[in-house]
């Protein structure tokens, strides 16, 4: 594994431990040349799964658009980035415990509202915006009031 750091390719394993109920591998690493410490997720190669978009094009599942969906709704907002990435990892999960070899943009959306719902309200309005296209300051609101009912 290369260090992102300094791009030496001897790093050495300095604990692994079960992450993800079992499902991946957490590994603790160390560059051995700039002695940074850095951790990688090692987990079970899948079925790839495509995503079937609004339009009905189809594309591979890239967890790095999930990624930025996410980083961009939590943006100066009190939000570790060890939190969004299980997020990440939870959402991932869900989306292939469906079990199916092709999911919807819009069930894969659906999904990361519901969990970014429990980590922050403004990070779920700010997804929801740009995901359900709010057009217009009412349609913000009535989405802001239906998480003010709910508390």
């Amino acid at each position: 594994m290369k260090c992102p750091f300094c791009g030496e390719e001897n790093t050495k394993v300095i604990d692994s431990r079960p992450a993800d109920d079992n499902s991946s591998i957490r590994r603790r690493r160390q560059c051995e040349k700039c002695s940074k410490r850095f951790t990688t997720y090692e987990k079970l190669e899948t079925i790839p799964l495509i995503v079937i978009k609004k339009d009905m094009a189809r594309e591979m599942y890239d967890r790095s658009k999930v990624e930025q969906g996410i980083f961009r709704s939590c943006t100066k907002l009190p939000i570790s980035v060890d939190q969004i990435n299980e997020v990440v990892d939870r959402i991932e999960t869900e989306v292939f415990n469906l079990g199916e070899k092709e999911v919807s943009s819009q069930t894969i959306g659906e999904i990361v509202m519901a969990y970014l719902k429990d980590v922050h309200p403004v990070a779920y309005v700010r997804f929801a915006s740009i995901y359900r296209e709010f057009k217009d300051v009412n349609t913000f609101m009535d989405e802001i009031k239906k998480i003010l009912d709910n508390q």
